[in-house]
């Protein structure tokens, strides 16, 4: 059900830091379910678009998944050597494209064919960044690079080739807490049949 814009209006917008993201402060007056006016203070990071993929072996029943360094997990006080599908910023791509690319620099995949499934907002609370969700086959032959990131972006990417029943138990053990590699885990064994 669309919701009218007239129950919200932004006041004012305030930039507090423009360093890897954008973080803003609004000020909003919003009218509430009851006819009531609040006036609301958010903060919002703009992060462009990004997309991930789940590649899936199914000769070997395995999917191809990535870990890599996370400082915010880290200062969490959780393992910070996440295991992830891969991923990324569109920078400016169409979301097809982009995770072409990733897939490649960080797994030396080539993708014959990436299929799209859906995208969704992973914070949408306070983070502008939609993500776009992929899923493609791969064998042996689609490996032609060794994959593991961009020098250049000092980027230190390790590729995982994990039985798809083992990935899913390391969701339940905890060793897989990353909220779309989870939601690309959860699609592939609700479609198994579909996919391979």
């Amino acid at each position: 059900m669309m919701q009218p814009k007239s129950r919200m209006k932004i006041v004012s917008e305030q930039t507090l830091s423009n360093g890897w993201t954008r973080l803003s402060s609004y000020l909003l007056d919003y009218i509430d379910r009851k006819g009531a006016t609040q006036q609301l203070k958010r903060e919002v990071y703009h992060r462009t678009p990004a997309a991930c993929i789940l590649l899936y072996d199914p000769k070997r029943d395995l999917v191809v998944l990535v870990r890599q360094f996370r400082l915010a997990v880290h200062l969490n006080g959780d393992p910070a050597w996440m295991i992830e599908v891969p991923a990324g910023l569109l920078d400016d791509d169409h979301p097809e494209a982009a995770i072409r690319r990733e897939a490649m620099e960080e797994t030396g995949y080539r993708l014959r064919e990436a299929r799209f499934l859906f995208k969704c907002y992973m914070s949408p609370g306070a983070i502008t960044e939609v993500v776009h969700f992929f899923a493609a086959l791969i064998d042996t032959e689609d490996r032609v690079a060794e994959g593991g990131g961009l020098e250049e972006e000092h980027e230190d990417i390790e590729v995982l080739e994990i039985p798809l029943d083992d990935a899913a138990r390391m969701i339940e053990a905890g060793e897989i807490f990353d909220a779309k590699t989870i939601m690309l885990l959860q699609w592939a064994a609700l479609n198994r049949n579909r996919i391979g």
